[in-house]
């Protein structure tokens, strides 16, 4: 799916094509609506700098038990090889 935004609208936002998909990808993160790796790759960057991203808004980041154990068995894993 293809949007197009006006030229008009994007001088009036005052924003570049990049910065507009950042923004948008905010704003689906934080409605629950995408992933953290979704809104990154949405937006061009990794999961990584998103996060970044998010802590400079000072937008917490959803985090659940379900990634917690994820990232506990990750952890195991690196620290067994």
């Amino acid at each position: 799916m293809s949007v197009v935004i006006p030229d008009d609208i994007m001088e009036a936002a005052r924003l570049s094509p990049e910065e507009l998909k950042l923004e948008i990808a905010v704003v689906l993160f934080r409605r629950g609506g995408l992933t953290l790796a979704q809104a990154g790759r949405f937006c061009g960057l990794s999961r990584v700098q998103f996060q970044k991203e998010l802590a400079v808004r000072q937008v917490p980041v959803h985090y659940s038990v379900d990634d917690f154990e994820s990232d506990l068995a990750t952890l195991k894993e690196i620290d067994e090889r």
